[in-house]
């Protein structure tokens, strides 16, 4: 199991986050579409780093169309030297609709064939294929020369597939390269309905789980002793805000704690962010949370998903000092 990071936004784009988090000796740094644009991100880290692997997580794969995913991820897998996860996730009907102004239907045959656009797309660039892709959602079928750029040795990117519910993760086996799981996830969850929708998945097109990569964003309760209350508050109120949403309840029933989900859901409705973090009981925290100390907490991380995911990257919290991030990845060492 490989170790992960986080990349924030640097302002000053010059990518020293990255080219810090290769040298200490993360396999991967990711970042996410939260107010800025996260290929724009890893283009200003592919010119700082030679080894680490790049990562989206996610791009919002509904709020752009498949040739502009194609081409920035295309630039970025140029200046990285083949080095992207492209990992895209559906985002959910409100953003989509209201923030993006975009069309939202059927998320995950949606999801199915965005993919199978961007790897025509790729195609037709890389290997000459003509552009011929006619869809439920999506239609790619003029490509002149003038605007295709030129083939490269790197290949088309790794894509990865964000996913919670069965129907997407079933996607994400058929046709990507990877599947990114959600942080607001339990061994139980994993065990009972990732694994198998990814299974069903991977078996319609005719692939084995190991030639399949599985990525999480953990949430990690761990800090020094002046920390640990302001780490364990943080994760409440982010599971809680997790919890929230009906298509997360599932998660709750896992760990038979499906009735909280009501409740958070009126508190959220409220915006009363900060009463649903009480809610969360120790009981929630520790099914959906890994905890220790920070000494031992990487040796807790593999015991609990060293046999269902490869990439492992702990959920960003601001609570967490750099100190505890940096003890974790020395215990990470003996994976």
């Amino acid at each position: 199991m490989h170790l992960d990071t986080t990349l924030d936004f640097d302002p000053t784009g010059r990518g020293d986050a990255a080219a810090a988090a290769e040298a200490d000796g993360y396999s991967a740094a990711w970042v996410t579409e939260v107010g800025h644009d996260p290929l724009m991100m890893l283009a200003a880290a592919a010119g700082r780093t030679t080894s680490l692997a790049l990562g989206t997580s996610i791009v919002v794969a509904f709020g752009r169309s498949p040739l502009i995913t194609a081409t920035q991820a295309n630039d970025v897998q140029i200046l990285s030297r083949g080095r992207l996860l492209l990992g895209l996730g559906s985002q959910i009907k409100p953003h989509i609709e209201k923030r993006y102004s975009m069309p939202w239907s059927r998320p995950a045959a949606r999801m199915r064939e965005y993919v199978l656009a961007l790897r025509a797309i790729w195609s037709a660039w890389n290997d000459g294929t003509a552009l011929n892709f006619r869809g439920e959602f999506y239609r790619h079928t003029l490509m002149t020369p003038f605007f295709s750029p030129a083939p490269h040795p790197y290949g088309a990117p790794r894509v990865f597939v964000a996913a919670v519910g069965e129907a997407m993760t079933e996607v994400a086996g058929e046709v990507a390269d990877g599947l990114l799981v959600h942080p607001f996830t339990t061994v139980a969850y994993l065990r009972e309905v990732t694994l198998p929708a990814l299974e069903r998945g991977l078996a319609r097109s005719g692939r084995r789980r190991d030639e399949f990569e599985i990525s999480l964003s953990g949430f990690v309760n761990s800090a020094d002793a002046a920390g640990h209350d302001e780490v364990r508050r943080a994760l409440r109120e982010q599971i809680a805000f997790y919890a929230s949403t009906p298509a997360y309840r599932g998660v709750l029933a896992s760990v038979g704690r499906d009735e909280l989900q009501a409740p958070l859901a009126a508190l959220a409705r409220r915006g009363a962010w900060a009463e649903m973090g009480d809610l969360i009981d120790d009981e929630v925290l520790d099914a959906v949370a890994v905890s220790g100390e920070p000494a031992a907490v990487a040796a807790a991380i593999h015991e609990r998903y060293g046999s269902l995911v490869d990439r492992f990257s702990v959920y960003a919290l601001a609570a967490m000092s750099s100190a505890t991030r940096r003890e974790i990845l020395e215990g990470s060492r003996a994976w």
